[in-house]
């Protein structure tokens, strides 16, 4: 499985509470609709252990069966049109791509 996680600000002035209503609703279909996507999650990251400050603020995992899949749609043109829409929403992204090697749950 691949896992994108992008953690995140805001730009100054900006309104946490339209921000999360955006993005729990409209930019939530938006990530759900994306070719492949399995999953999507949105966190507001509350603290950071070992650290006075919060480097990030919101963090978005989304995940791909495969990397074909994830290259497949999250590199395609037409897609990076609508990400660079969303970008303007937000400050400091890093994106991380990952691959799963292992998963348990005690679920």
């Amino acid at each position: 499985m691949i896992k994108l996680t992008v953690m995140y600000n805001l730009p100054p002035g900006a309104d946490h509470e339209e921000f999360i209503r955006w993005r729990t609703s409209e930019h939530q279909r938006d990530n759900m609709a994306v070719p492949g996507v399995i999953k999507s999650d949105f966190y507001v990251i509350e603290e950071a252990w070992k650290s006075k400050e919060l480097p990030y603020r919101y963090m978005t995992e989304v995940y791909w069966p495969d990397m074909k899949s994830f290259r497949d749609a999250f590199f395609d043109s037409d897609y990076q049109k609508e990400l660079s829409e969303s970008l303007k929403k937000i400050e400091d992204p890093l994106f991380l791509i990952s691959e799963e090697v292992l998963s348990e749950s005690n679920e």
